[in-house]
Order: C-alpha cells, then sequence, then structure tokens
C-alpha cells in the first residue's frame, strides 16, 4: 500500500484551510450585517413613535380649536349702554317683564337667561340660566305676573311653560311643567305671546294660521289671516287685540272677546291698516294701543292713530309717512317707542331710529351683530332700545327719544296756564336736556 505523496496532502489540508475560512468570514458577515439592521431598526421605530405623539398631539390641539368658542363680535358705539355676554349660541328673541325688572333671552344653546335690568348699566351683568331639556328655545314670553314664562321649542314644535320660584338668596328656581301644549300648528311657529290679562295665549305661524289658547293648553279660537302667508302678528299690550301681517299690503287686527266672568266668548275682526302698496314686514302697538306702525316693502313706515270707534266702522288714521328704502330690498324688524316718539327699524345687521313727529331718522347704528338682527325692543321706561342676532344683546341709549321730550316740553311751556304745570314741565325738560349732555348728544 503506497502513502499519499507530500505535495498532495499539503494541497489538501490548503483546501480545507480555505474553506474554513469562508465558512467564518461569511457568519461574521452575517451576524455584523444582521447587528446593524437591528440598530438601523431602532432609530425607525422612534421616528415612528414619534410620529405617533407628534400626530397625536396635532389631534388634540385640532380638537381643542374646534372646542373654542368663535369669536365675539365686537362693536363700540358712543351710545351703547350695555353688552349682555353670557349665551354661548345665537340668541333669537327676548322679552322685558311687565314690571321692568327683567329681560329674558333664549338661544340656540339650551337655554334661557333672565337678566335684571337694574345691572343694565353696571360693569357685571348678572343672569339666572333655565336649562331646556333636549331641545332649545326659539321664542320666549314672559307670563304678566312675572311669575312664569313660556318657550316655543325648535324640534318639539310646541309650547312648554316654566314657572319661577323665588329663591331665598333673590335668584330663581326654574321648572318646566310636566307636559308641553299640544302640536297644532303645521308651518313653522313665527310668533308667541301672553295677554297681560293672563286671559289667553297666542301662537302665529308662516301659513295663515293664529291660535288662540287658554293657559291649559286647549284651543280656544282658530284664526286663518287670508294673507297668502304671515310673517308677523303679536297681542296688543291693552290685550283686546290680535294682529297680523304679511304677503298683503295691510294689517289685520281682531279682537278677542271675553265675558263678564271671564268666559271666552269670540274673536272678531276689528279693523285694518290699509295704505301700504307692498307686503308688509312687521308692526307694533304704542303702550296704550292707541297707536301703531308699520313697515312695509314698499320701502316706507308709517304711523297710524287707532284710537278709533271701529264697531261704527271707523278707519284707523295715517299720522305720517317716512321713507326707508332698507325695506324694499330685505326683510325688518320694528320697534316703537312706548310713547311713540321713536321708531326703531332694523334691516340685516343695521338698527336706523326716527323721530316720528318730524320724519326723519336721528341715528343709526350699523354692524351692531355679526349675524342678522332678530329682535329688536324698546323697555318700558322708553330710555333703552335692545337688540340680538349673535351671542350678545345690545343695550342703546334712546338719544332721539330724549330729543323728542325736549321738543315736547318747549311747546307745552308755551301754552302751559298755572305755575304748577310749568313748574312740572321745566323739570322734565331740565331731566331730559341733563339726560342728553351726559351722553354728549345735546344740540346747541
Amino acid at each position: 500500500m503506497e502513502l499519499p505523496q507530500m505535495p498532495d496532502l499539503m494541497g489538501l489540508s490548503l483546501l480545507v484551510g480555505l474553506l474554513a475560512l469562508m465558512a467564518t468570514a461569511a457568519v461574521a458577515r452575517g451576524w455584523l450585517r444582521a447587528e446593524g439592521e437591528e440598530k438601523s431598526s431602532q432609530p425607525v421605530r422612534q421616528n415612528t413613535n414619534e410620529s405617533k405623539k407628534s400626530g397625536s398631539k396635532k389631534q388634540k390641539q385640532n380638537q381643542r380649536i374646534r372646542k373654542e368658542k368663535p369669536q365675539q363680535h365686537n362693536f363700540t358705539h358712543r351710545l351703547l349702554a350695555a353688552a349682555l355676554k353670557s349665551h354661548s349660541g345665537n340668541i333669537s328673541c327676548m322679552d322685558f317683564s311687565c314690571n321692568g325688572k327683567y329681560l329674558a333671552t333664549c338661544a340656540d344653546d339650551r337655554t334661557v337667561r333672565i337678566w335684571s335690568t337694574k345691572d343694565f348699566l353696571q360693569k357685571e351683568h348678572r343672569s339666572m340660566r333655565a336649562n331646556v331639556e333636549l331641545d332649545h328655545a326659539t321664542l320666549v314670553r314672559f307670563s304678566p305676573d312675572c311669575r312664569a314664562f313660556i318657550v316655543w321649542l325648535a324640534n318639539g314644535d310646541t309650547l312648554r311653560v316654566f314657572k319661577m320660584t323665588k329663591r331665598e338668596d333673590g335668584g330663581f328656581t326654574f321648572t318646566a311643567t310636566p307636559e308641553d301644549f299640544p302640536k297644532k300648528h303645521k308651518a313653522p311657529v313665527i310668533n308667541i305671546g301672553i295677554a297681560d290679562t293672563g286671559k289667553f295665549i297666542m301662537t302665529a305661524s308662516s301659513d295663515t294660521t293664529i291660535l288662540i289658547w287658554n293657559l291649559k293648553g286647549q284651543v280656544l279660537s282658530t284664526i286663518n289671516t287670508n294673507q297668502m302667508n304671515n310673517t308677523y302678528a303679536t297681542i296688543s299690550p291693552c290685550s283686546r287685540f290680535v294682529g297680523s301681517c304679511g304677503f298683503t299690503p295691510d294689517v289685520k287686527i281682531w279682537e278677542v272677546c271675553f265675558g263678564k266672568k271671564g268666559e271666552f266668548q269670540e274673536v272678531t275682526r276689528a279693523f285694518e291698516l290699509k295704505g301700504h302698496s307692498a307686503a308688509v314686514h312687521s308692526f307694533a302697538f304704542s303702550n296704550d294701543s292707541r297707536r301703531m306702525a308699520s313697515v312695509s316693502k314698499d320701502g316706507t313706515w308709517k304711523l297710524w292713530d287707532t284710537d278709533v270707534e271701529y264697531k261704527k266702522q271707523q278707519d284707523p288714521y295715517l299720522l305720517r309717512t317716512g321713507r326707508f328704502e332698507e325695506a324694499s330690498t330685505m326683510p325688518c324688524r320694528l320697534a316703537l317707542s312706548p310713547d311713540t316718539h321713536v321708531l326703531a327699524l332694523a334691516s340685516g345687521t343695521s338698527i336706523h331710529l326716527f323721530n316720528t313727529r318730524r320724519g326723519e331718522k336721528e341715528e343709526c347704528f350699523e354692524h351692531v351683530h355679526g349675524e342678522y338682527i332678530t329682535d329688536l325692543s324698546f323697555d318700558i321706561t322708553g330710555r333703552l332700545l335692545a337688540s340680538c342676532g349673535d351671542r350678545a344683546v345690545r343695550l342703546f341709549h334712546n338719544t332721539p327719544g330724549h330729543r323728542a321730550v325736549v321738543e315736547e316740553m318747549q311747546g307745552l311751556l308755551k301754552r302751559a296756564s298755572s305755575e304748577s304745570t310749568r313748574q312740572r314741565l321745566q323739570q322734565q325738560l331740565t331731566q331730559a336736556q341733563e339726560a342728553l349732555k351726559s351722553l354728549g348728544a345735546l344740540k346747541k
């Protein structure tokens, strides 16, 4: 047996050693690659986590931005007396109580707020909140005794009554009655009201329907206005009349009749305001119901004497006509001061004040609210005019009213026959002049 030669053995051993080195190098290279991939993958995971964290932070920031209240509309004017800001939604309606102590406002934030009028000229304006469960109110009216208020529910399409119970601390507890009024209207309701006598409630819808209710939620009478559609309806301060206006160029007035024992009898046609040549946007009664004002799409406003014997077919007298071109292009709101000296007209976001004795425009407030003005009303003294449209109620000093008093007192002083009468008139004149001077509105 021959042994292999030495060169062959050396070649074989070299080949085996080379293969071993190659295998070792391959293993080492794979381990390094794996380690490198692991190290390189760590920052990627870190970046992913960081991006997730930053993404969640951005989402939270966006959520916070969405939750933040929209910016309140800013308005300033030398005659702005106060701005009431507590609602978080747009205010649709307001109502002064008969005793002049409170103002009720309702908004789409599901609350009704009751404000104390004695705080209006103070720095802080307190309000009490009544929650409207599972709905929101579009209209609100005080009861004559100021112990309750009614609201029209936006989604429920019905009336709800809230009782006001006085607390020891001077505030109120608000409690909704167990049952709402039955649903009767087939079209959106445009206004509600309670007679100052407390004998009936009125609701009016945008078709041609006005309903007269008793306080228990029973319909006493249904009025068909025959005006194609209703744009406004209200109860007179004397509680005798219900009026409506709409597509036709007139204002129709009905008398709600009750017997000597307080029982409901009937609703009869009383009189009409005829003189406009186009649809009537709105109208208002004076405090004593002896005067009325109206504004029409024909671009005019009119003041009427309604102290007539309508049962003898006597028609109201037209006292004055004024121009208001804005009414020909857009809907308008109207408010008549309690003494009928001043007419306030709102169109869009602006308010215009007219002297009804001369028919002249005396003041104009532009861009009062961030949204269209939804309600306009004088307080019971006539010294302040309130408006709403966005999330605030704005109150203005009624300088045209003070000027009208000055003009009236100066005229009466010339005809006064007794010293006591002159003293009384002079006192009223001085008060009006001092009020104008304090507001920087006294004409020299």
